[in-house]
This record gives structure tokens, sequence and C-alpha cells, in this order.
């Protein structure tokens, strides 16, 4: 499971690994990982800075030259063998995802298979990176266009996601002929760290592929350094924003994955049972930790107490329990401090006049960073909970006449990452379709996470950057174009 085989008393050591092996950091300061369902120490991992990033860009620069120069169907079948090793392991990682995150195996096993999707995508990296050829675009003259991977690109990776946007990155990138640098969440990094090792099994070359474990210092450098040609970059709003600025004024491409408000549309000609399945799943799976979470409901007149009764039901029925246990529905948050924070914002709504229909602040702490399924209605139309992203297991209500309104009202968000309709109508889902302001559109589905070779694909002040990650644009970000003119004598 970890890169080092000694011991702490915290836990295993984690280690970088460059150049493939692993490398010690620096005498750095050191974190320890806890499990969220039970406070278990898991590892403790180093806090790597810009000495460590130095090294791992360096293996990852000289590397990188030929592995570009490898055929690209040698590539592929680098990505061939590391999708037939990450099946194979799809238990082993989903255990890691579930123990180390705290979300239910279930949703861990999909996480992993998600991300199985894109690598499977990769691997048609021949036809993927074929150009365009004109002749005669004048007399004996032809026109083409070729693509070349770009150099060295880093992939920065949050805790909610620890298997799977790691595979969003490193498997188009990789087959387009970078080397990579990938640099997780410190929460997280356990899943990382097999990961990497799972594709050097695959064989591929020691230095193509490196990871640094660290935090902001490690992030920081990697933004600035000159070695480095693209930055991916998942995690919260400000964050983005700082990531997008920092790495695009130091000349690189980025494409940076921000925060999300994600409206949840209920009309009255929805199927009722069904739309509660989805918009508890949406709003409550993995403890309301993801960035398509449905964390606002706008539900028309009939719909919206019976609605709220099923969600309730489901809230009831659902057994509480760690991560690993394959019955649990209700799983923590990723600490304690994420925690707080989330019991903070539903005070502050309280205060505000709302109310809470299920759930709310706890009545007495158990242990774990567990947190109970919250439903708030009656909250004013001003209130930070409706235009906050929380990252939580909180689902406001709030009650409108028809569709126009609920358009009208999710279009106010200043994110776009995604929003669901739930009806019968056809017209409806069209006009939705088409009004809506965010990137990734569910229609009667819960969480429209896109298939993986389709982009990821938010609005707003949900992305920053030009191209998405996944599919054609993921390609296009991890590659750059050469347009040859070329006329011959005689």
């Amino acid at each position: 499971m970890s890169a080092t085989p000694t011991s702490a008393p915290g836990g295993p050591e984690l280690q970088n690994i460059v150049g493939g092996r692993p490398v010690p950091a620096d005498g750095v300061e050191t974190l320890t990982v806890s499990n969220p369902s039970t406070g278990e120490r898991l590892a403790v991992v180093p806090l790597s800075g810009a000495a460590e990033v130095d090294r791992a860009v360096a293996a990852s620069r000289e590397a990188g030259v030929a592995w570009a120069a490898e055929p690209v169907v040698k590539r592929a079948r680098v990505m061939f063998r590391a999708q037939q090793l990450l099946a194979d392991a799809v238990d082993e990682l989903a255990e890691l995802v579930a123990t180390e995150n705290g979300k239910a195996l279930a949703d861990a096993r999909g996480e992993i298979v998600r991300g199985l999707e894109v690598l499977e995508y990769a691997a048609g990296m021949p036809t993927l990176l074929q150009g365009v050829t004109s002749t005669d675009v004048a007399k004996g003259v032809d026109a083409e266009t070729r693509a070349y991977p770009v150099g060295v690109v880093a992939g920065i990776t949050p805790f909610n996601f620890p298997g799977m946007i790691p595979l969003w990155m490193m498997p188009i990138a990789l087959a387009a002929g970078n080397s990579f640098v990938l640099k997780p969440s410190e929460q997280t990094p356990l899943t990382a760290v097999r990961l990497v090792q799972l594709f050097q099994e695959a064989g591929l070359p020691d230095g193509v592929l490196n990871l640094v474990l660290g935090g902001r210092a490690a992030v920081e450098a990697l933004l600035v350094h000159p070695d480095v040609a693209a930055v991916s970059f998942v995690g919260s709003a400000p964050v983005a924003k700082l990531v997008y600025e920092t790495a695009a004024a130091a000349g690189k491409r980025v494409q940076a994955l921000a925060g999300a408000k994600n409206f949840l549309i209920a009309l009255d000609d929805a199927p009722l049972e069904a739309t509660a399945d989805a918009v508890f799943s949406s709003a409550f799976g993995n403890a309301g930790q993801r960035c398509l979470a449905g964390s606002v409901l706008l539900s028309a007149p009939e719909i919206h107490d019976p609605l709220l009764v099923a969600l309730q039901e489901r809230i009831a029925a659902a057994p509480q329990g760690p991560g690993t246990d394959p019955s649990a529905v209700i799983t923590p948050v990723i600490n304690e401090g994420s925690k707080r924070r989330i019991l903070d914002a539903i005070s502050g709504t309280l205060a505000g006049g709302a109310r809470v229909l299920t759930g709310g602040p706890l009545e007495q702490d158990e242990g774990g960073c567990f947190l109970p399924p919250t439903i708030l209605v009656d909250v004013e139309r001003s209130s930070p909970v409706l235009h906050q992203e929380l990252f939580g297991p909180v689902l406001a209500v709030l009650p409108v006449e028809d569709l126009e309104e609920a358009i009208s009202i999710a279009n106010q968000s200043e994110f776009g990452n995604s929003s669901s309709i739930f009806t019968s109508s056809g017209a409806a889902a069209r006009l939705f379709r088409e009004r809506i302001e965010a990137g990734m559109l569910g229609i009667n589905v819960g969480v429209p996470a896109p298939i993986g070779y389709l982009p990821f694909s938010g609005w707003k002040g949900s992305f920053y950057g030009d191209l998405h990650a996944n599919g054609a644009d993921g390609v296009r970000f991890y590659t750059r174009l050469k347009a040859i003119t070329t006329r011959w004598p005689g």
C-alpha cells in the first residue's frame, strides 16, 4: 500500500516516487493521514516543498524526451496494460478510497470504474492524435496538422475523488507523449501511491510518471516551475482561481476545475419515487462531497410536500457507518475541520430564519466525522446557503411556482457546474436544456457526470481555462499543433 517498507507510530511513512523509485523528502514537515470514519491513523505523509518538486520535474523532463519519441502505438499498449492491471485491482483500490476518504465502498468502486473509462479512451490515442491533411491548397501546395506533446505536465488533485481524478489526467497526458508529475491531496495520498505503482507495473518507463506528496508549498512550486508546461487542477473555487492566475501568469496552459452550487429542479409531473431516490443520492451520497452534488432543490407546488416526505423516509432508513462497511449509506466528511465548517454554516442559516426539517446540528457527537443528512426549509433567497458551496450533506429546499422561476433562480448563481431537472415533459426538459447556465445537465439524472470520452464541462465560476478535462478537450489540452505547409520543387 505504501511506497516505503518502514513504519512509524502514525502508520507507514510515505515517500515520493521519483525516477521510478521511492525517494524520501528532505527533512520536511509531515502530516498524519487519518480514517475519517474512525480517527485511526493510516499513514504519515511528507509535506514536500520546492526541492522535492525540482527533483520530480527534472526526472520527468529527462525521461520525457524518450517517451515522447516512442511510437504512439507503443504508448497506447502501456495504457492497455495499465487498464487491465487497474481493472484487476478495482476492489483493492476501492478499499483504499473508502478507507482514506470515508465514502461508501460502492461509491469508491464506482469512481475507479469511471477512471477506467478515461484510461480506455486514452488507449485509443493512435487515432485521437491523427491530424488533418488538405492537398492542393494552392498549386502544388499541401497543408497538414500534426499533434505533439507539450512536455512536463502537473496534476493537482483533491481529496474527494482520490482515484478518479488522477485517472482523468494521467492516461490522456501520458498516452499523448507527455511526462507527468502528480501532486495528490495530502489528505488522501494512499490511493495515488498505488495508482503510480500500477502504471509502473504496466511498463511505463522510470521517470515518466512521478509523485510528489505535499500541500501548499508543493503546489506553489509546481505552478511557477519553468519546466512545467501545463497544469491540471481540481479543487475549491478560491484555490482554482489562484492556480489559474498564478500558472497562466507564468506562461503555462491551465485547466482549473473549481467549485459548484448545483440546482435540482423537480416539476409536478416528475415520478415521485424515482425523483426522491435521485435527489437523495445527489445531495447526500459521499456526504455531499462531490462537485456534482445537488445542494439546492427547487420544487414545484404539487410535488413539494410529497417529495420532502419521501426524502425524510429515505434519510431515516439509511444506515450510517464507515465507508468500508458494505451496508453504509451515510458516510463521514473528510475531517473535523470540514465538519465544524458545515455545522457553522447550518447554524448561521438557522439564525437567519431557516428551519431544519431533518438533520442539522448534532445532539450528541459519537465520534468520527459524521454529519446527519440535513434538509433546510424556509430559507431566505439571500441566504448564503443558496449561493456558497458547502461541500457537505446539506440540501436547501425552495418552493417555486414553475420552471421559469426555477431557471431564473439557478442562473443567478456564480457557479455553473451542473444542474438537473426531474419531469415527464419533453418540452420542459428541452426548455431547461436550452436556458440553464451550467455545463453538465441531467434530465431525470441526479448526478450528471459525463462519460469518460466527453468533457467535464463546468461553466462560469466552476471552471478557469479554455479546454476542459476528458474527451477531445483533454487531448487538445495535452497536445500542441504544428500546421505545416509544403511545396516540393518540380
